[in-house]
């Protein structure tokens, strides 16, 4: 059994990351046996803030693969937060224009959990900004 954390390099080279949270997620079938043996992709995929006409508002995870052979390996999955969270997530999602970016799945006590980051996105200059720095690192490395 592969105690892993399955993350996202790629949120954190796109987005700069401001508040993290923890959150549950909703599986079925043999999507936990993915998340156990590492075959989830989280590539692309970003949560969203979905509202129902009679409950109250929803997060949910969209744009993940989980490799599993009995469900849709792409459908989207609901994120367990408290509805206080729920509701500061609103006021940063839509206020501020930010986004919700899963940054890791892993297993907490049997459960898997969502490392979900409030992130703002970089532009093209801290991008390259962030390529520069990692090779000077690598060359120094290599040097000494």
């Amino acid at each position: 059994m592969m105690n892993s954390r399955i993350t996202n390099r790629y949120a954190t080279y796109e987005y700069k990351v401001l508040e993290k949270y923890e959150t549950g997620i909703v599986l079925q079938g043999d999507e936990i046996k993915a998340v156990r043996s590492g075959r989830v992709n989280l590539k692309g995929s970003y949560a969203k803030i979905l509202y129902s006409t009679k409950s109250r508002p929803e997060v949910h995870l969209v744009g993940s693969h989980f490799y599993s052979s009995t469900v849709d390996p792409y459908r989207t999955r609901k994120l367990l937060l408290n509805h206080r969270e729920i509701k500061k997530l609103i006021g940063l999602v839509h206020e501020q224009g930010l986004t919700l970016v899963p940054l890791s799945i892993y297993l907490k006590r049997g459960h898997a959990k969502v490392e979900l980051a409030v992130g703002q996105g970089k532009k093209l200059y801290d991008k390259r900004e962030v390529i520069k720095k990692r090779d000077l690192e690598r060359a120094q490395r290599g040097a000494g």
